[in-house]
């Protein structure tokens, strides 16, 4: 995997995970075990394992494999490994950057930018998905025709919690059916991974945005997306929206043309071919005003 942060720090690595899930997806056994994998009776005993007393003996080891910084989180006796995986970060950690033109990204993560086509296409790694079979609605998948897809997925060592993107009213929920693959890139070579997957969606409207759609994608042993809001509600930039129980997951913002100015660096890493490694709260965007036209305003006479 080829990851850069916001300083142009670069990572080339292949973990453990994308060792096994490339055996999963590219080797004749592997293909094998992944039809009982997916299964969601699968994900679900995998659910009460990972809930279970004994599981909290694996967090020490995965916690320093991982290099994950346990003094940013609220101290706490962890009963099971799903216990520690949904554990709370301290606000200081995670900064929501000020300015109500300022658009957020709602979760840790690796993102990468996608420009949704007049066809209401777009790419991840080289696999195509259409904003329709995403959304599985042609009059909204039209709303975004020529805007943004901003991809971020999350690993194992990421936080797992997320919040809402910018200030605004969010609608009900929809909750849309699917089988649990992988988020992982590996995966996309073989399989369409997130018109697949079983994912949730509301619509976040917005004064300075438009209406942005904040879409959370389950993954191969996540069986729960837990989001606090299913009704419609007055938001605030940075509030929690939810979380992930165990497993790598992917968040989907939608952004409608000529509403968000997204930073250029993220562009540019994802035409590199790199994702940019983010934080929940950081700034991602801005409000994309009107251009001038140059001509003088109009006084009433």
């Amino acid at each position: 995997m080829k990851y850069i942060d916001r300083k142009g720090n670069i990572t080339i690595e292949e973990s453990d995970q994308d060792k096994l899930l490339r055996h999963l997806y590219t080797d004749r056994g592997g293909r094998l075990c992944l039809k009982l994998l997916i299964r969601p009776f699968v994900s679900r005993l995998a659910g009460v394992v990972l809930k279970s007393r004994l599981s909290a003996g694996f967090i020490p080891g995965f916690a320093e494999r991982n290099g994950i910084d346990m003094s940013d989180y609220e101290e706490k006796k962890y009963g099971s490994y799903n216990d520690f995986f949904t554990r709370k970060i301290r606000p200081e950690a995670r900064p929501v950057a000020k300015g109500e033109n300022i658009l957020i990204s709602p979760c840790d993560g690796k993102l990468s930018v996608h420009r949704i086509g007049r066809d209401s296409r777009f790419y991840i790694k080289d696999a195509e998905y259409t904003v329709e079979q995403l959304l599985r609605s042609k009059s909204l998948a039209k709303r975004y025709d020529n805007g943004y897809a901003v991809i971020i997925r999350l690993t194992v060592d990421d936080y797992h919690h997320y919040c809402y993107v910018a200030e605004g009213v969010k609608s009900s929920n929809v909750s849309l059916a699917g089988c649990f693959h992988t988020v992982n890139p590996v995966a996309n070579e073989l399989y369409p991974i997130y018109k697949e997957n079983a994912r949730e969606y509301t619509l976040l409207q917005t004064t300075k945005f438009g209406t942005v759609v904040m879409m959370e994608v389950g993954a191969m042993m996540v069986g729960k997306i837990r989001n606090h809001h299913k009704n419609p509600r007055k938001v605030d930039k940075g509030e929690e929206k939810g979380y992930f129980e165990f497993g790598g997951s992917t968040i989907v913002l939608l952004l409608q043309h000529g509403k968000v100015r997204l930073d250029y660096d993220l562009v540019e890493n994802t035409e590199n071919g790199y994702e940019t490694i983010v934080r929940m709260g950081e700034r991602i965007g801005e409000q994309k005003l009107p251009k001038r036209t140059g001509k003088s305003p109009v006084r009433p006479k």
